[in-house]
């Protein structure tokens, strides 16, 4: 099984579009009806931006610092407005930490960047006779019937591509883009406008044709995926990417790197009504001269950036209903190579969730003194998936079928992180 990033190419960007069934239906299990109800009525319009870390970030150096300790490196705490310290080297988001909380007690067993991948998008670990959905697609998924007038794609991935669909299909895989809101393999370069529309339309007619010579539903399928492409690539939504014309200020916010241009694209989405985003920051593998290049390179770029997009989704009415999760694959070891730099390390660490439906401001769990063990109850990347996907409103009893016909049960039945849920 390939745990490539899995973005989405042409062909795979037409079956997308078809919007056709996956070839799972969501089964809900018994349960109240009243609480069916209010699930329904609290995920609508509501969206996650995931901040993906990929590399392994030193949580230790972040989100859970150790002052004093052999392990703990030369960053020291600050206080935040919210109820925890982090590292000095985030003083943006330390004024914005009401809104946003960290678990300390993450403790999972891959510490291989794929596996790790793979594992933190799904909440399973890698199986070579299934692909499991990640994300991005169950969120999609599961909020398709609530965004009826949605013309783009649901799951969209900036600056690099996500952890795929897996079982449930190519209509819900990501759209990758980059941070400029450019759509990868989709550009169709020396083609103006009227030449495009022209052959898109030729190509329609040859479509018709095949349909009206009965050669199938294959035939009428197809039809219908290219119509639904058109309908994309002339729908005024696809205004959202066009992060370019956002006005200077706001470009300064954010700052004028990939990633400050994608976390504003994120907020253009959200605020389109796309349910799940996804940016990319990566180069967080740092085997040495970890701290220089987390102080000089990584935690600016970061801190600017994810401090305005709480602040810009707060100050446009729209935090209330985003649910924001940063996270890699692992995090890096307490102690400090010979190289100035730290090694893989998945046993101990931190996530960060905050916005809509998730209580800000606290930190749950704690590990020990030197960041070398978790000392509270662990949380698995299945629970804070679980967390993440029940503050948006999606019932924990959803279950999918697998194409070989298993019951799959959504976050992997992982278990709510009671001290977050709002």
């Amino acid at each position: 099984m390939s745990m490539t990033p899995q973005g989405m190419t042409r062909r795979h960007f037409m079956s997308h579009m078809a919007g056709a069934s996956a070839m799972v239906a969501p089964a809900m299990m018994m349960g109240s009806a009243i609480q069916a109800n209010a699930d329904e009525l609290k995920k609508r319009g509501r969206s996650c931006i995931m901040l993906w870390m990929g590399g392994g970030p030193s949580t230790m150096d972040l989100w859970d610092l150790k002052p004093g300790a052999n392990t703990g490196g030369p960053f020291r705490p600050i206080s935040t407005a919210g109820d925890v310290q982090i590292s000095e080297h985030l003083p943006g988001v330390a004024k914005v930490m009401d809104n946003l909380s960290i678990v300390r007690s993450m403790s999972t067993r891959e510490a291989d960047h794929g596996r790790g991948r793979y594992y933190m998008h799904t909440g399973y670990v890698p199986n070579p006779n299934i692909e499991h959905p990640s994300y991005g697609a169950v969120i999609a998924h599961e909020m398709a019937t609530e965004r009826s007038e949605l013309e783009i794609p649901p799951f969209v991935s900036v600056g690099g591509g996500s952890v795929g669909p897996g079982f449930l299909g190519m209509s819900w895989a990501p759209f990758t883009v980059n941070s400029n809101g450019q759509v990868r393999n989709l550009a169709m370069k020396g083609w103006g406008e009227q030449t495009m529309n022209s052959r898109l339309g030729m190509l329609s007619m040859i479509e018709r044709g095949f349909v009206d010579q009965n050669r199938g539903p294959a035939a009428a399928d197809h039809a219908k995926i290219l119509d639904k492409t058109v309908k994309l690539m002339t729908s005024d939504q696809m205004k959202a990417f066009k992060v370019s014309e956002e006005p200077e200020e706001m470009k300064e916010l954010y700052g004028t790197d990939n990633f400050g241009r994608g976390c504003m694209l994120a907020r253009r989405l959200v605020e389109a009504g796309v349910p799940f985003v996804e940016v990319d920051l990566g180069g967080w593998d740092n085997h040495q001269n970890i701290h220089a290049t987390l102080k000089d390179n990584k935690l600016p770029v970061l801190d600017k950036a994810m401090s305005a997009l709480v602040t810009d989704l707060k100050q446009r009415g729209l935090l209330e209903t985003t649910t924001i999760v940063w996270m890699g694959e692992f995090s890096r070891t307490p102690r400090i190579n010979g190289n100035a730099g730290r090694d893989h390390w998945a046993r101990s660490w931190s996530t960060v969730v905050g916005g809509g439906g998730i209580n800000g401001g606290i930190a749950v769990g704690a590990t020990s003194s030197d960041g070398t063990r978790v000392e509270t109850e662990p949380y698995s990347a299945e629970d804070v998936m679980a967390t993440v996907v029940r503050a948006m409103g999606i019932s924990l009893d959803t279950t999918f079928t697998s194409k070989n016909g298993r019951p799959m049960k959504i976050a992997n039945g992982g278990k709510v992180i009671k001290e977050l849920v709002a």
